[in-house]
């Protein structure tokens, strides 16, 4: 029984460590260079997945055909 409970407080105490190690580190100061760069990069592509203004405009009509009330 004691066996055990030495075994569990052991990983336990294994376990716990480094993520308290880790969180006690500290954060990276954010480079200049990044700030200068984002000024001057091009607009972004449009993402996988985003609604166009064709698709929101047929979801409203379905929801209005469906009989839902508007938000």
């Amino acid at each position: 029984m004691k066996k055990a409970i030495l075994v569990g407080l052991a990983i336990l105490a294994v376990s716990t460590s480094g993520a308290l190690a880790k969180k006690a580190s500290k954060p990276k100061a954010p480079a200049a260079a990044t700030a200068a760069t984002a000024a001057t990069a091009p607009p972004a592509p449009m993402m996988m997945g985003q609604v166009s203004a064709k698709d929101r405009e047929m979801y409203e009509k379905n929801q209005r055909d469906s009989g839902m009330k508007k938000k």
